[in-house]
């Protein structure tokens, strides 16, 4: 049974599966905010109500699970989001991990599975988690701030999102040695397949952005196993 705390996010406009979705969900003791359209999910977003996790369908009325996704993240980086989606399309599974979400189902999906996802990313996530680690890390000309999301260096501040720290953190702890791409997509994203690669990948251009003021720390592929942080 899940911790009656858990607060959870669910739109989907179909109104069968959700509300077979939704009954399973509160008998395993989760709070449900559920939403049939994208737009009255939005108002709930904006309403400023707080999620532990949130259930998107993809193919909504009035306002897309994408749209909705990047309006979440504006106001909250660390809360795991989840896709429900019928569509098969590669782009549209990376672009969704690229944009914030977490996880994606594909429909139709069991609720055993949709019921596990949730639970290992509650457990994962600072709901169930705890404090994190206070202690600010010098990487080069950097200082990371992992608790409070933040990238500095002298006149320079960037504000990391939850999986980009997470990313950074993990490449930082393993410095200087080669780190496989399926310990990193199973450690972070929880499992190891196309679409999350194609996402790593997006993340780790990304930190090489934000940390190219220092010219001795790179990110270095290694090819057919995954990557090397280098800081000389």
């Amino acid at each position: 049974m899940a911790d009656s705390k858990a607060h959870l996010l669910y739109v989907e406009d179909d109104e069968s599966l959700s509300f077979v979705t939704r009954d399973n969900l509160e008998l395993d003791g989760y709070e449900v905010t559920y939403c049939a359209d994208g737009q009255i999910a939005l108002d709930a977003i904006r309403s400023a109500q707080k999620f532990d996790l949130c259930i998107l369908d993809v193919m909504l009325p009035e306002v897309d699970g994408f749209t909705l996704a990047q309006e979440i993240r504006k106001r909250d980086e660390q809360v795991p989001i989840i896709f429900l989606t019928a569509k098969s399309l590669k782009q549209d599974k990376i672009h969704g991990l690229t944009i914030g979400a977490d996880d994606y189902i594909t429909k139709p999906f069991s609720i055993e599975e949709l019921l596990l996802k949730i639970e290992i990313f509650l457990r994962r996530s600072k709901f169930s988690s705890g404090p994190r680690a206070d202690a600010a890390t010098h990487i080069g000309a950097y200082e990371f701030d992992y608790k409070n999301l933040t990238l500095t260096a002298e006149g320079y501040s960037e504000t990391l999102t939850q999986k980009e720290a997470d990313l950074l953190k993990l490449l930082n702890e393993h410095r200087n040695q080669v780190i496989k791409r399926s310990f990193i997509l199973e450690t972070i994203w929880g499992k190891d397949d196309y679409f999350l690669g194609r996402s790593l990948d997006v993340f780790i251009s990304r930190l090489r952005k934000y940390l190219s003021l220092d010219e001795h720390i790179r990110i270095e592929n290694i090819h057919g196993v995954g990557f090397k942080f280098r800081v000389d």
